[in-house]
């Protein structure tokens, strides 16, 4: 039998890019664990697809919403909608965020404000919207999804570590305001995730380069990230907040 610390029966999480890669199966996780769920994504097609995969085998709600996370005006709409349709939103996964690797003298103001905005803004604004009714209930959760790039980086990822850095202090500050409330907010630090992302912007060459820079030597599946975040978003996490869980496999110890 499961530990009722991991159980969330009753609660609704919300998770941005939901339809895919590490916020699927964040999703999934939420979804065994007895939580209903929201996830957003700016395509209805890979929504569509993925919102049944979540739910299967489980008895739990679900609704998905086509969101640009980049839009302030569509956050706030999707906060409203998220609430008007589940009741209320207990738990919070500001797991939407893109890359765009360019060195520091190349980067153009339109990608450094995009990026700006789906990785740190979209995380400040859809929290701010929901807290309040967080806080009616005096209790909650709030994960944002940084990196270990985040606390160390790689040329030409000027951009993508500032916003990762920034969520970790976005994360300590709000733990201090959320407290007094039995809300907490953690940060989760991937390392070397095998998504469309790093797919996507990463060379044959560079993938193996990540993988030999874990202890482990390989990069993690998506779903190894499920069980972190189940335990912030959990009973059994109620006495961790402001602070950054790294899930690298060893990545941040290997030095040489």
């Amino acid at each position: 039998m499961a530990s009722p610390l991991f159980d969330l029966t009753g609660k609704v999480a919300l998770i941005t890019g939901g339809s895919k890669g590490l916020g699927k199966a964040m999703a999934r996780g939420f979804a065994e664990a007895g939580a209903d769920v929201v996830i957003c994504s700016r395509h209805a097609d890979e929504l569509e697809q993925a919102l049944p995969e979540i739910l299967e085998g489980t008895s739990v709600r679900g609704r998905s919403f086509v969101v640009d996370m980049t839009n302030r005006s569509e956050v706030d709409a999707l906060a409203k909608s998220a609430l008007e349709a589940m009741g209320k939103v207990d738990i919070l996964i500001n797991n939407a965020g893109s890359n765009v690797p360019q060195p520091i003298d190349a980067i153009t103001d339109k990608d450094w404000d995009r990026i700006v905005e789906l990785n740190l803004t979209s995380c400040m604004s859809l929290s701010r919207a929901l807290i309040p009714q967080m806080k009616q209930r005096r209790w909650g959760r709030i994960v944002h999804i940084s990196s270990v790039m985040g606390l160390t980086s790689k040329a030409g990822r000027s951009c993508y570590s500032a916003t990762k850095a920034a969520l970790i202090g976005l994360a300590r500050a709000m733990a201090l305001d959320l407290g007094p409330y039995g809300i907490t907010c953690n940060c989760i630090a991937p390392g070397p995730f095998l998504t469309d992302l790093p797919a996507s912007v990463l060379s044959p060459a560079e993938l193996d380069e990540f993988a030999t820079r874990t202890a482990l030597g390989r990069w993690a599946d998506p779903k190894e990230l499920a069980g972190p975040a189940l335990l912030l978003a959990s009973d059994a996490g109620s006495y961790i907040t402001g602070t950054t869980l790294v899930v690298d496999g060893g990545t941040l110890c290997k030095t040489f």
